[in-house]
């Protein structure tokens, strides 16, 4: 993986992931190696690698390190349908260390491919109990963007009571995930989505807004943005 580093893609990274003082990826480090070449490593050593690999880099200080070990950990879980104790070994490693997923790509590229899934057929209190109380945005981003697993499958109910809890949310990160959540469940059911937005668009933070009614007519868009 550090072979595949390029030096001359480290600025341009540390800018798009707000790495600065006081900025949400404040002090994160990169080696300037894109998403597409992660993907590329991860597909040819999944196969090979064991938690104690994952551990050491998933508490690594370089970000794409810390996603290879997410990218592995989706895939060993992708490959283990028929073995549920495999499955829910990737799950606890997960929730173990949300302290390491400590970006929104590394959340969005995660979150929903493992733990939506794994809970399609089970509780979800544990999304409500990150969205309510996560120590972090990132395990507050998680709870609402897992549900992403939810709405392919056209169950929207979670989506939408997640979207409450969070709706007044101060960090615009949390905006953007709850705004494109509620935009995927609105293709599923645009009639659910407007009688959501319905009661509650005149105060929902405007980003938000504006993500959520994204694939809306003009029209429609001017008459919720005009308010």
């Amino acid at each position: 993986m550090i072979s595949r580093r390029d030096p001359s893609q480290v600025e341009g990274l540390s800018r798009f992931f707000k790495t600065g003082p006081g900025q949400y990826g404040e002090g994160d480090k990169f080696l300037g190696i894109k998403v597409p070449v992660t993907r590329e490593v991860v597909k040819t050593c999944w196969k090979t690698i064991g938690f104690t690999e994952l551990e050491e880099c998933i508490a690594s200080e370089y970000h794409e390190i810390r996603l290879a070990a997410l990218l592995t950990l989706v895939a060993i879980f992708e490959h283990a349908r028929k073995d549920p104790p495999l499955q829910k070994q990737c799950v606890d490693f997960y929730l173990s260390n949300t302290e390491y997923i400590n970006n929104w790509d590394l959340v969005d590229l995660s979150c929903y491919n493992l733990l939506g899934t794994w809970l399609l057929d089970k509780d979800r209190m544990l999304l409500y109990e990150l969205a309510k109380g996560g120590k972090t945005i990132w395990e507050q981003r998680i709870g609402i963007v897992s549900t992403m697993a939810f709405v392919r499958h056209g169950q929207l109910d979670d989506t939408f009571a997640l979207a409450d809890i969070l709706l007044h949310h101060p960090h615009d990160l949390i905006h953007k995930a709850v705004g494109w959540l509620l935009r995927e469940a609105g293709k599923r059911d645009k009639g659910a989505l407007v009688s959501f937005l319905d009661s509650r668009y005149k105060t929902m933070p405007r980003t938000m807004l504006r993500y959520a009614i994204e694939k809306f007519p003009e029209p429609e868009r001017k008459r919720y943005l005009e308010r």
